[in-house]
């Protein structure tokens, strides 16, 4: 095994092995692997400073450069360096953004932990976490495509196969691959519900039907973290508590625009389901919402309308009291001060407290009952705070105890290191790459296939004729059929299209998110009319989110709906090769105008949708 910095273990005379994390050639009982997590974490909290306890309740975001050499990363505009975060401010949680390959990735890894030991007083290492990162969506602000790991549908089309059993079957894949460069903390599973048709965020959730996402984030967290977390897992954050989806006119909180979120049709208990049933089967850490409710009543009180990272009500009252919650409760990504990326600036997303001080909002974080602030890096305000006492320092305890204790339950702090030279070896492997595929071919989502002629359009035959302007001709004949270069010359003609959406691009990441209207343009629509008169039309949109069909339909012999699936995968389940399976996971509408009336919160709410929830045609 090469790790390159592993420091040597020490042995005690009693021939017991252990790291010397602090660097006294003594074990401490923090130190003792043989100690209860509970003895270990009690030892270390009484022996931290301030600044190293403020600094643990800090996740800061870094991209790891080409060279994979650390110090050589290029950081965000107003923000710390990696080497003065983790060195200097004692900041241990960081967020991955670019990684380059595996073995240039795991390098790094092993710099970084050597530098996080060595500054630490007493050799905290890093928890390094990611967005997800399996599949086929980039945004900056939520995910990233797979590169190197192997590629799956989004979690909407996991949810359209609807089998528990292949999701547990990709979070073992996606742990052992995250594990294999150092990545044990993963900003997932999405188990908000998708009941406002134009939110952006639908992608990376299970769809809109609450027992299904629960049962499915059961699965993914056995997957990821196990039955307990260990030196294997990779711990999870579920997010959105209490759950996103119900946002006004559809809006993300990430931008001013999008911050009200509301329930009018008095689902908010509908939404919090999942949470239920992840804290019932336990789960590491939760994260909340930008969001602030309007008008939102629970149990005859009225919610303080601010950000649920910001609410008492909601964090201690309903998710650490009322649901039992005690693990570690980490804000969404900057609510503290502003982010910006490439000359485009983003407030922070203080929703309903604009008007504090970055001490009072730091203050109303921590009261409300938060233990970590995503993407910040502000730990000398928390010492401030607890110097002035306007924080008791036995608050700022309790949430360093349960951040250190599920570091310790991920063996961390025995050995944080990774096996450089196994790195390619363990990610992207064949097997995963195959079972990725598979499941793109699964979900697939056949809604329309008329009969042409005296058969069905799918399955397509061998030697069918194909005309594709999306799709690799490579990928067609591979299939058994074959590609053609004019629409007058195909059996039929295969159309990919993405979900359409309105361009934005005023705020920092606002250009990742596809949001605003579900139609598409009326060149889009006379150019599958125009193509439908030369060969029978295989649609194949791409659903981040419901897109209206309605004025496509008519022109298409075939649909079928995909999440993220290469042409491969496509031609698959085509052909037959690997059936699909895929059920809609959420409604599609019939108009803009049911959208608009429809209500954020209530699944399925558009009237005289085109497509139910869970239609799905087999072939």
């Amino acid at each position: 095994m090469s790790t390159d910095v592993a420091p040597e273990f020490l042995e005690t005379s009693d021939g017991v092995r252990f790291r010397d994390l602090n660097g006294n050639g003594t074990m401490e009982p923090y130190e003792d692997p043989r100690l209860p997590v509970s003895e270990r974490v009690e030892d270390l909290v009484g022996r931290l400073s301030l600044e190293e306890k403020a600094g643990l309740m800090f996740i800061s975001i870094v991209s790891v450069p080409e060279s994979g050499r650390l110090g050589e990363e290029v950081h965000r505009e107003g923000r710390a360096g990696v080497s003065e975060a983790v060195g200097k401010k004692f900041v241990n949680h960081l967020n991955f953004h670019y990684l380059p390959g595996p073995s240039l990735a795991a390098q790094w890894v092993n710099e970084l932990q050597r530098l996080a030991i060595e500054s630490s007083p007493h050799g905290i290492p890093v928890t390094l976490f990611t967005d997800p990162r399996h599949s086929f969506v980039e945004n900056w602000g939520a995910s990233f495509t797979a590169e190197y790991f192997s590629a799956w549908p989004e979690p909407l089309g996991l949810a359209a196969i609807r089998d528990e059993e292949l999701v547990r079957e990709f979070a073992s894949i996606a742990r052992a691959e995250y594990t294999a460069i150092g990545i044990r903390g993963a900003m997932h599973p999405t188990i908000d519900l998708a009941t406002e048709p134009r939110w952006a965020r639908q992608y990376s959730t299970f769809g809109q039907d609450k027992d299904l996402v629960a049962r499915l984030a059961t699965a993914y967290l056995d997957g990821f973290e196990g039955e307990q977390l260990g030196s294997e897992s990779v711990e999870c954050m579920a997010k959105h508590f209490p759950g996103g989806g119900p946002q006004l006119d559809g809006e993300d909180p990430h931008f001013p625009y999008g911050r009200e979120q509301v329930y009018p049709g008095g689902m908010f208990d509908y939404h919090l389901e999942p949470f239920k049933r992840v804290i019932e089967r336990g789960v590491s850490c939760i994260m909340p919402y930008y969001g602030m409710p309007i008008g939102l009543v629970l149990d005859g009180e009225p919610i303080e309308e601010v950000g649920f990272g910001f609410n008492r009500q909601i964090i201690t009252g309903l998710l650490r009291e009322k649901l039992g919650f005690d693990g570690v409760v980490c804000t969404d990504w900057s609510l503290i001060t502003e982010s910006r990326l490439n000359g485009k600036q983003l407030p922070p997303r203080a929703w309903g407290v604009e008007h504090l001080t970055v001490e009072e909002r730091v203050l109303k974080v921590i009261e409300a009952g938060c233990d970590q602030f995503g993407g910040e890096e502000c730990p000398e305000v928390i010492v401030e705070l607890v110097r002035k006492g306007l924080v008791p320092e036995e608050r700022i305890d309790a949430s360093v105890r349960r951040l250190l204790t599920v570091k310790f339950d991920l063996g961390l702090f025995d050995n944080p290191y990774v096996d450089v030279d196994a790195a390619v070896e363990r990610t992207g492997r064949p097997e995963y790459i195959a079972a990725g595929e598979r499941a793109q071919a699964r979900s697939v989502t056949v809604l329309k296939n008329a009969v042409v002629g005296d058969a069905s359009v799918l399955p397509l035959r061998p030697g069918t004729r194909v005309y594709s302007g999306q799709m690799d001709p490579s990928a067609v004949a591979e299939a058994g059929l074959e590609p053609v270069d004019r629409p007058e010359d195909a059996d039929v003609a295969i159309v990919r299209i993405a979900a359409p959406y309105e361009p934005r691009d005023d705020y920092m990441l606002e250009a990742s998110f596809h949001a605003g209207s579900l139609e598409f343009d009326r060149e889009t629509i006379d150019k599958v009319r125009r193509l439908a008169e030369s060969a029978p039309v295989v649609l194949v949109p791409h659903l981040d989110r419901p897109a209206i069909l309605t004025p496509l339909e008519p022109h298409c012999a075939a649909i079928a709906a995909v999440y993220g699936a290469s042409d491969a995968a496509i031609l698959q389940a085509f052909t037959g090769v690997v059936p699909p399976e895929g059920r809609l996971p959420f409604q599609l509408p019939r108009s803009v105008a049911a959208v608009v009336a429809s209500r954020p919160d209530v699944p399925g709410d558009t009237e005289d949708a085109f497509y139910e929830c869970g239609f799905g045609l087999d072939l």
